[in-house]
């Protein structure tokens, strides 16, 4: 066995650790001279060279260790999730921000082990957007930034249905799987909608066009899908084409401003759709968003949001979601959505949580990558297979932890009696 050394750079930097953590680390610590420090069992974080300090000091918290992970510079040892799970349940999470004493006391740390130096370079994969934010221009960009990565990229991540949303997981048997919770996700939302041969429904943020192309061929739905990303757009108009649903399906790449000037826009739909895509919207933007949904409805119309939530103190995204996979994204406490939706003239009629759905969804989304990992890198990049091994395993803990949830809100156009249309019970929705 290699003798550990008494006097390496992590018994140096083993007292700023637990300055920052409020006590002894949460994780096993392995420097890049061989030397460790923290509880024996615990999931090792390595670091790997003296840059993962550099880009600490330079940038500190949650974006630092992020960016650390992503070059390389730091790895956590067999399974990332107890790696993450660790760290966030240390006592440091409790701490606030290091003020301007613990950064000296960490820049003399580093100076001591040789790691103080210029600002390493970013990641080529973090968003650089520009403009106002929620601009049109700027909102293209950040769509662009993650869903236009390509469709081959999603094509192997994804099931076949390419839903790129929570599944709805009704069976747990070796024969149920991922694209089976995505169909009856999408069968749930058409029995929430209510939707029958020849209704019109209005996707909003149609994605790869799961729940257009289900509503069209199951239901004889007409859609008209509305993505702002030129990748979705262009795989949903193939996948039209492909299945004979020209006649039901009209497929727009615009933002969703724009949806009433569409050629042959005509208000009064019978039910509209919006499947995590109202995070994207902005905080000073929902209400014109909500009032959107509103006007877009004939009287008695239904209106589905599915949108994912943050917890009541919790930040939602946090530094890494926004700088390298949706830039510029709102989420809000479930309740301040519902006041919203109530606020533009919808009745909320029914609110459903599949915060342990997502869990299971993006579960699944990572086995794939790890299954796949040599053609995710091959396609994009070991940088952006390791942002996403970062998301995903982030993102599932999470939902896990009810830092972030995700809910379907059915919503009804009252007519001018106040009717919404005849009773809604839950019965239909999750039978035959």
């Amino acid at each position: 066995m290699t003798e550990t050394p008494r006097n390496g750079a992590a018994q140096l930097i083993a007292p700023l650790i637990e300055r920052f953590t409020g006590g002894p680390p949460p994780v096993r610590i392995r420097m890049w001279d061989g030397s460790e420090t923290g509880p024996e069992g615990a999931p090792t974080v390595e670091v790997r060279s003296r840059r993962a300090l550099r880009r600490l000091l330079w940038q500190p918290g949650e974006l630092g260790l992020a960016e650390a992970y992503i070059t390389g510079d730091i790895d956590i040892a067999d399974d990332l999730a107890a790696g993450l799970r660790a760290l966030r349940r240390g006592p440091g999470q409790r701490l606030p921000h290091p003020g301007l004493a613990d950064r000296l006391r960490a820049a003399g740390t580093a100076l001591r082990l040789g790691a103080i130096g210029p600002r390493p370079p970013t990641p080529a994969a973090r968003a650089g957007l520009r403009g106002a934010p929620h601009s049109r221009a700027r909102d293209r960009a950040a769509i662009s930034h993650h869903y236009d990565l390509s469709n081959a990229f999603y094509s192997l991540l994804l099931d076949e249905t390419m839903a790129y949303s929570c599944g709805y997981w009704t069976g747990a048997g070796p024969d149920y799987g991922p694209a089976d919770a995505q169909r009856d996700k999408l069968e749930l939302i058409c029995r929430k909608l209510a939707l029958t041969a020849g209704a019109r429904l209005l996707d909003i943020g149609c994605g790869w066009g799961s729940l257009t192309l289900h509503a069209a061929a199951r239901h004889g739905v007409r859609v008209t899908a509305v993505t702002l990303a030129a990748e979705q757009a262009a795989h949903v108009r193939g996948q039209v084409e492909a299945r004979g649903l020209q006649d039901l399906v009209d497929v727009h790449c615009c933002d969703y401003r724009d949806v009433a000037a569409l050629p042959g826009f005509r208000g009064g739909y019978d039910a509209v759709s919006t499947v995590e895509m109202g995070e994207h919207v902005g905080d000073a933007q929902y209400p014109a968003f909500t009032a959107l949904l509103h006007s877009v409805l004939r009287p008695r119309g239904r209106a589905l949001v599915q949108q994912m939530s943050r917890g009541t103190t919790a930040p939602g995204g946090g530094a890494f979601i926004e700088s390298y996979i949706a830039p510029d994204m709102h989420m809000r406490p479930l309740g301040e959505t519902v006041g919203l939706l109530e606020g533009a003239g919808l009745e909320v009629r029914d609110v459903e949580s599949l915060r342990e759905h997502y869990v299971l969804t993006v579960e699944a989304w990572h086995r794939t990558l790890e299954e796949r990992l040599p053609e995710f890198v091959a396609l994009v990049g070991e940088e952006t297979a390791r942002v996403w091994r970062l998301y995903l395993v982030g993102g599932a803990l999470a939902f896990e932890e009810r830092r972030m949830g995700v809910d379907q809100i059915l919503a009804v156009r009252p007519d001018a009696d106040g009717s919404s249309g005849p009773a809604t019970t839950r019965h239909g929705w999750y039978s035959g």
